[in-house]
């Protein structure tokens, strides 16, 4: 267990307070204060997709001659025929499930970034993972996120810790020294209404768990009323991005939220299982746009994975561990409406040991971007979030004026 973070007076008390948990989807917030001049109005949303999508699943390369003999039978057909790819462009499109996504690539709002990776090559789920959300080549105990939000000042005196987060298990990624809290959705069975006055009463005068008792009582009244008493319980992708959006869009509600969905290790039979998650994946941006309203114009998002997955199609009809593959940003802040890559192609010499999508951008640089011109934060920020990384320079151009 020692990837876990230790329990402190605030884990206490969110495990106390937050007792439920959901299927492959989870939901965490990081505050940020409003009227800082770094953060500004800007909201930013970072997906973890886990288990490794298959980028040439999600935005294929049906322009690249050799797509449809590497892809056999999961290749899809061409923009234009039934079931057919949703096309971005000339040479990629979108998988079919990606209906709003498409939406927003020709409403400009959505910029596919393909053959990225990051700095490692591993094809090792956890250590993966791991590297993903350190921001580094090697796992570290804190996430880049958490270490970029740093530098901003803490919460006012009074007001709601609105850092929240699903279920009992907090990402990497939102692990560090920012302040951060976790929301689950409540159970049916509720503990009696005077239970947390009570602990409220005892613990007061602990000086370590009576301020954190404090703090959780503002978060669960702020959350109950932004989300209101009678909220829906499910814990689903889409339900959980509806309730990021709605908390996202409030005035004095938190600007940085992660989200977690899986159920993406296509080995077998990938025609069939990956159409549901990427449905998901879809409604879930639906319903995270439609909660955000106004805010939508000021919002980023980052969607990621850990690594590609092989350009051949296997015996059983899957894929297998990779490295090259593609991360979505959209958002009403993104310079979207094209397709971000310096593609590699797919014939037999242009390969990653003769079998991955080559990489040929570096995943920092995007969240290098959205860290530097997106949440404007300082370049001592950006650097603590991705050391080690001065080479990587961040992607330019990736936002609206």
């Amino acid at each position: 267990m020692s990837h876990l973070p230790k329990i402190g007076r605030r884990g206490l008390l969110l495990g106390l307070t937050a007792m439920a948990a959901t299927a492959r989807a989870r939901l965490a917030f990081a505050e940020t204060t409003p009227a800082t001049a770094t953060a500004g109005e800007s909201r930013l949303v970072v997906i973890i997709l886990r288990g490794a999508m298959d980028g040439m699943a999600a935005l294929a390369p049906y322009g690249d001659p050799a797509y449809r003999e590497l892809r056999g039978g999961i290749a899809l057909p061409e923009p234009g025929q039934e079931q057919g790819l949703l096309d971005c462009g000339g040479f990629f499109g979108l998988n079919p499930q990606l209906a709003t996504l498409h939406r927003f690539f020709r409403e400009g709002t959505l910029l596919p970034v393909h053959a990225v990776a990051g700095p490692y090559r591993n094809r090792s789920h956890f250590e993966a993972q791991d590297l993903l959300e350190s921001g580094a080549s090697e796992r570290l105990s804190s996430g880049w996120l958490n270490r970029a939000l740093v530098g901003l000042p803490e919460a006012p005196p009074g007001k709601p810790e609105t850092g929240l987060a699903l279920g009992l298990d907090l990402p990497l990624l939102m692990r560090g020294p920012q302040r951060v809290g976790m929301w689950a959705p409540p159970r049916p069975v509720r503990p009696p209404p005077d239970l947390y006055a009570r602990m409220a009463e005892l613990l007061h005068a602990d000086p370590a768990l009576g301020p954190a008792v404090a703090d959780g009582m503002r978060a669960r009244g702020y959350a109950t009323a932004v989300l209101g008493q009678k909220r829906d319980l499910r814990g689903g992708f889409v339900a959980l991005a509806g309730i990021a959006g709605k908390l996202l869009a409030t005035p004095e509600g938190p600007r940085v939220a992660a989200m977690e969905l899986g159920g993406w290790d296509t080995h077998a039979d990938q025609s069939r299982r990956l159409g549901p998650v990427l449905g998901q994946l879809d409604a879930g941006m639906s319903a995270l746009q439609a909660q955000l309203r106004g805010a939508w114009s000021k919002t980023a998002v980052l969607v990621m994975t850990e690594f590609g997955r092989t350009v051949r199609v296997n015996g059983a009809g899957g894929t297998d561990h990779g490295t090259g593959g593609v991360a979505f940003l959209l958002g009403g802040a993104v310079a979207g409406g094209r397709v971000l890559a310096d593609w590699p192609g797919l014939a037999e010499g242009q390969l990653f040991e003769k079998r991955d999508l080559q990489p040929t951008r570096d995943l920092r640089a995007v969240a290098k971007a959205l860290l530097r011109d997106h949440l404007r934060l300082p370049a001592g920020a950006v650097a603590a979030a991705f050391p080690g990384s001065g080479a990587v320079a961040p992607e330019a151009g990736l936002f609206r004026a």
